[in-house]
């Protein structure tokens, strides 16, 4: 029997307070549909505490305030949710996760030049970055011709073993 009595009241509630409520909630949303959900949420936190109401007192108090607490834990909500970026200029200025193993690569490599020595380090930079020739390279580093090929020679040694010692080769 009182749960027909409760189902009564609730529509009550609804006929006489549910315009109120949804103009109230529209004032701090974003859009109508939320803020349906708003009076939605609202009364059936109404529903399952229908004890509180007071039958002598009018209820809107009671749903409006009820209504602003709702409002209240869905903005925290979204504060603490990432946010969806949509701006198109933002999105496409992210790097790619191809960027991104490009990048990473590159890091691991000047790790290992880093530690080479500084002679393997200017030959490696002429002739592999640069571009250089090896007579270029000698003209630019000040040395001869086979100094440039063998200093090639041990500094891609090098080079592999630093990249072994960090894991990248086997």
């Amino acid at each position: 029997m009182t749960e027909h009595v409760d189902e009564q009241l609730m529509a009550a509630l609804c006929d006489a307070h549910a315009d109120a409520l949804l103009s109230f909630a529209r004032r701090y949303t974003t859009d109508v549909a939320q803020a349906e959900d708003v009076v939605q949420e609202t009364f059936l936190r109404a529903w399952r505490h229908l004890h509180r109401l007071d039958p002598r007192a009018n209820p809107r108090a009671y749903l409006l305030t009820t209504a602003r607490n709702v409002i209240t834990d869905q903005w925290r909500k979204d504060r603490r949710r990432p946010r969806l970026v949509t701006d198109e200029t933002v999105l496409s200025n992210q790097p790619a996760p191809e960027d991104l193993a490009t990048a990473m690569q590159g890091w691991v490599v000047a790790e290992a030049l880093a530690r080479l020595s500084k002679d393997h380090r200017a030959v490696v930079q002429a002739l592999y970055y640069d571009g250089c020739t090896v007579n270029e390279a000698a003209l630019r580093l000040g040395v001869p011709a086979g100094t440039v090929k063998s200093r090639s020679y041990y500094a891609v040694r090098a080079l592999r073993t630093a990249l072994e010692e960090m894991g990248e080769l086997r």
